[in-house]
């Protein structure tokens, strides 16, 4: 059994009382020609914005070898949209030159900096296909990241990664080998170049009749990237991606958060905007939304150094917006309330911690009603003054809304950033949607929920995998989210199971906009079906790709996420509990870093916990006990113990009582993706996790 949610494009009637906002959706017009390839986007957009800055990057950090002028070591220098324009084209050119052809897969194997985005729209304005590994990979996922795609050319960092990749080279077909950065060590080899002398090698051929062949031969349907998932769980797969899927999420994306001209305040991803990039540009998320999306509008982006001196970065870059995923909104909520009490045991409980408290007590309620009111509003003006305009300041000063994707944001913790007065548009993505498919919009932000589709992307629910569990509202309805639209993957690089398991085919559907007065309901209380609209997506391509996520539909029509289908717990009692919104819980409690919730087939819902530790260690001296420094004994500890159950006790209040938490450990170390713990775009590895702490789960349950 389905449902639909088609999107304002389908020649549905909209809504009854449907907002003006997404009326002004589907009535956009996008001053930027809505086809084409992304490097046909990139022309575009530097021919308007010749003068204006393009790239924002930082001296003292790197030896790069394409000569620019470099700023003081911490500060930060421009690269214009003109002067962008000479190394994207220069370097289209001396990737021909060395051997690079149209339709070549060629991998980018460096960290996220302008450089990636140099090479990337060059390798796709010489017509190659680019595939992603990420700076981190080990010696076997830069094998088969290279292997699998064929790559016969790979961009690399440093010296550093090319060590790595030299050691598995005699398994690979790549023909061409270029250094972002200059090598210390001379590589006598005519197959080894550094970016700057392709820079300089494609000046002296470039020809501008050329070079606009090459964009002319590329087609919109023809593959820009493979993107291979994460792979929290079994081998990644290569996901094709063409330059149309992307440019058609760009658009997507612009009519909900485009400029208005008749709402010149209304905050919007234009081209006087400045953004800050420190995501993983292998990943799609930051390279649709940090990248494609902020170059082809005509904004500034800003690299960070690293994601270490993301907090220094945003003091340096001003941004008005950025991308990020729920864990780092979460270490930056963590470093707020650290500030507040800073490390003095005399801090903890002190007058700035308590007012820190109730700044952010303000902040939600501020946040969660429709008419403040002149009390609650004064409060909120002392707050702001007290707090919130600190907290902005460290983030540049500038901040106009955050975007978050890849993984799913406390509800609490967007209350709370919301109400400050920061907001925080939360989106749903996958690699193979390229990668949005809806995003609260500017107009009505709604905490703990995706906001609406995007125009252009229908979305449907398979009822039939859905749980019985209590929903958001009485027109509310759940099931495996199924996706259809033109930013939407055809498939799977080389893998046809996968792809023919990935898609199923028109789904019986309920048109947009009818509730459950207008469609009425079966004998069983299921939704009727009526036949699917013509609309399909402009590739013809008439499949729905299947998500894999259990998620909610308002009558509204907005969506909720719940969990991934495949993590659902089902306790030996029979019961479905979903761990995310049970994780989620604990993003704000100040005595929990990390949690993972267990029990699939127990009796009962189980925790891995990471305390925080430096709170743990002031409350023991402050309270005089004598805990053991090393972390595994400290993990064992009774007293630590009684200080997260604290923590435990006040998440269980709010949970149903087949999801209460009746028993957890303690571990030593945080979970990141150094320790094969978290994915790049920090998602949990769960299965990672379970068999690195089998012991600590058999103690949970007593095995």
């Amino acid at each position: 059994m389905y449902t639909t949610i088609m999107s304002p494009e389908s020649g549905c009637d909209p809504p009854t009382g449907e907002p003006a906002w997404m009326q002004a959706e589907r009535d956009y017009r996008d001053e930027l020609r809505e086809r084409g390839t992304i490097p046909e986007l990139f022309e575009e957009s530097a021919r308007r914005r010749l003068d204006s800055r393009a790239q924002l990057y930082k001296g003292g950090v790197y030896e790069r070898s394409v000569r620019l002028p470099e700023p003081p070591d911490g500060e930060y220098g421009a690269v214009t949209y003109g002067e962008l324009r000479e190394i994207v084209r220069s370097l289209a050119a001396g990737f021909r030159h060395v051997g690079f052809e149209g339709g070549d897969r060629v991998g980018i194997f460096a960290s996220t900096r302008m450089e990636w985005t140099q090479s990337d729209l060059a390798l796709l304005a010489a017509g190659c296909t680019v595939t992603t590994v990420y700076a981190d990979s080990s010696r076997d996922q830069v094998r088969y990241l290279l292997g699998d795609p064929e790559a016969t050319g790979v961009i690399v960092e440093n010296e550093t990664l090319l060590d790595r990749l030299l050691d598995v080279e005699d398994e690979l077909d790549v023909s061409v080998i270029v250094l972002i950065d200059e090598p210390d060590t001379a590589y006598e080899r005519d197959d080894i170049y550094t970016l700057g002398e392709i820079r300089e090698l494609g000046q002296a051929v470039y020809e501008y009749e050329q070079y606009q062949a090459w964009l002319s031969e590329t087609d919109p349907d023809d593959p820009a990237s493979l993107i291979y998932t994460s792979g929290t769980t079994g081998k990644p797969k290569g996901v094709r991606l063409t330059h149309w899927n992307f440019r058609s999420n760009i658009h997507q994306i612009r009519r909900r958060v485009g400029p208005r001209p008749e709402d010149p305040d209304r905050f919007a991803i234009d081209r006087d905007l400045v953004t800050i990039s420190f995501l993983p540009l292998a990943h799609v998320f930051e390279r649709l939304v940090g990248q494609f999306l902020m170059l082809g509008s005509g904004a500034t982006v800003g690299y960070a150094e690293s994601s270490d001196t993301v907090a220094e970065d945003l003091k340096k870059i001003r941004p008005h917006t950025g991308a990020s995923v729920p864990r780092v909104y979460e270490r930056i909520f963590d470093n707020m309330r650290s500030q507040a009490g800073d490390s003095s045991i005399e801090a903890v409980g002190s007058l700035k911690e308590r007012i820190f408290e109730w700044s952010l007590d303000v902040a939600r309620t501020y946040q969660s009603v429709d008419d403040p009111g002149r009390w609650l509003r004064v409060k909120h003006g002392l707050a702001n003054r007290l707090v919130y305009n600190t907290i902005k300041q460290e983030l540049g000063g500038r901040i106009k809304f955050m975007i978050s994707g890849g993984g799913r944001l406390s509800e609490r913790l967007t209350q709370l950033f919301v109400g400050m007065g920061i907001p925080i548009l939360e989106g749903y993505g996958l690699t193979e949607t390229a990668p949005v498919v809806s995003v609260n919009s500017p107009d009505d932000i709604r905490p703990g929920t995706l906001g609406p589709p995007l125009v252009g992307v229908d979305v449907a629910l398979d009822v039939s995998q859905a749980p019985d569990r209590e929903l958001s509202g009485p027109d509310s309805e759940l099931g495996e989210l199924l996706v259809r639209g033109d930013n939407v993957t055809d498939g799977y690089w080389r893998t046809p199971g996968a792809t023919d398991r990935a898609f199923v085919t028109d789904p019986d559907t309920v048109p947009s906009g009818q509730t459950d007065a207008t469609r009425g309901k079966d004998g069983d209380g299921q939704a009727e079906t009526t036949e699917n609209s013509d609309r399909t997506p402009s590739n013809g391509d008439t499949r729905w790709f299947k998500t894999g996520d259990l998620v909610e539909q308002t009558g509204d029509g907005y969506l909720i996420f719940h969990e991934r289908i495949k993590q659902l717990l089902v306790l030996s009692t029979g019961k479905n509990v979903a761990p995310g919104p049970i994780e989620d819980a604990f993003a704000t409690n100040e005595r929990i870093t990390q949690a993972m919730v267990v029990g699939d087939g127990r009796k009962f819902v189980g925790a891995l916990i990471v305390p925080n530790f430096e709170r743990l260690e002031q409350w023991a001296e402050l309270n005089g006990y004598d805990l053991p420094a090393d972390r595994d004994s400290l993990c064992e500890h009774e007293r630590a113990h009684e200080w997260v159950q604290v923590a435990v006790d006040t998440v269980n209040e709010g949970l149903e009582r087949v999801e209460r938490i009746k028993q957890f450990e303690l571990l030593p170390a945080e979970w990141s993706s150094e320790n094969d713990m978290l994915t790049p775009s920090m998602k949990k590895k769960r299965r990672n996790i379970k068999r690195t702490y089998n012991e600590k789960i058999a103690a949970i349950y007593d095995e």
